[in-house]
């Protein structure tokens, strides 16, 4: 028998409070209204319409609520990366933590144009791709081309940025350095235009990594990144805040570089019970039982410190590509009705 608080027994009318409301098509003209029909609804339609009252509520409180977004996945090879930009230019998000992937990815499309190309998942043949030097992303293309093409132009403007100096540099001041001198639209560039901070902390996964080592080794280029540096940073913009959000594509380093900052400033700082995120958007395809940081559900990582006791969060089970996309538009109809 479920039972509530204190042990006592729920009575059966505790149970039967709402009826489902079935999903009418006809009565719905635009994203923001789907999604809210589909809180009405069961499973992770009505998850993905609380996605959207979340996030609401983080941007309804304005800039007083620092707004957090941990990205993983391959978002921006999927097309995701306007819906991005988006929401930098809407103040929906106030801080980027990205895997190097994504960055690698968005920095090909801004130095190049559009690199990624419609694919197949299953009407391929993987070695005649890598005889062609065609990277695959499930059913999404890559030319090997376009990464060395961009490895070129790169490796260019970090000389000129970073000509005579070999010391540490945070990989966020790095990104913003790039991102500004970018003439096409990208995460990159629209998030140094908007002073939104981009941090990675794992930068030597990706080809950015691996652009860096060559560089070094044939001594074109000798910046140190220095993560450990970034964290401070984080942790030091995180303080000015009492209120924060996070919305998670994913899971991965970028959630749980993110979410390590409240129990980092508890370390430092001392018990700060009242340093944690207050709202959660984890958008995922996990689960919780491999233990793996994917799947991890937020009341495991309340355990932590990392969320605060009475945190108002929803889990999506979903494609990112799906939900994503879906929020931020209904969020940017929300505000183009003057309704946030």
């Amino acid at each position: 028998m479920f039972k509530s608080k204190g042990n006592m027994p729920r009575a059966k009318d505790e149970y039967l409070q709402k009826k489902v409301d079935p999903f009418n098509p006809e009565n719905v003209n635009s994203v923001e209204e789907a999604l809210e029909a589909l809180q009405g609804c069961s499973f992770q339609g009505r998850n993905l319409g609380k996605g959207l009252e979340v996030w609401s509520q983080m941007v309804s409180e304005g800039p007083d609520c620092l707004k957090v977004l941990a990205l993983a996945g391959s978002m921006v090879p999927s097309g995701m990366a306007e819906a991005i930009c988006c929401a930098i230019e809407r103040k929906m998000v106030d801080i980027i933590v990205s895997t190097a992937a994504n960055i690698t990815h968005d920095l090909a499309n801004a130095l190049l144009g559009q690199s990624h190309y419609i694919g197949s998942e299953n009407e391929t043949d993987d070695d005649e791709l890598w005889d062609c030097r065609i990277n695959r992303i499930y059913d999404t293309y890559l030319p090997e081309q376009a990464l060395y093409d961009a490895q070129v132009l790169e490796t260019e403007m970090l000389q000129e940025i970073y000509v005579g100096q070999d010391g540490p540099v945070p990989p966020s001041d790095v990104f913003f350095e790039i991102g500004r001198r970018l003439e096409r639209r990208s995460m990159v560039s629209v998030a140094a235009a908007n002073n939104v901070p981009l941090f990675c902390g794992a930068h030597s996964d990706s080809d950015f990594g691996l652009n860096l080592a060559e560089a070094k080794m044939k001594k074109t280029v000798n910046v140190v990144l220095d993560e450990i540096g970034d964290i401070l940073k984080f942790a030091e913009l995180t303080k000015k805040y009492e209120r924060h959000g996070i919305i998670i594509v994913g899971g991965g380093v970028p959630r749980s570089w993110a979410q390590q900052i409240f129990p980092f400033i508890d370390q430092i700082d001392g018990n700060a019970p009242n340093r944690a995120y207050n709202y959660c958007l984890l958008i995922q395809t996990g689960i919780p039982y491999d233990g793996g940081m994917s799947g991890t559900l937020i009341s495991a990582d309340k355990t932590w410190g990392r969320y605060a006791k009475d945190v108002l969060d929803v889990n999506i089970w979903c494609d990112a590509t799906i939900a994503f996309p879906l929020i931020v538009t209904g969020l940017v109809q929300r505000m183009k009705a003057g309704k946030l």
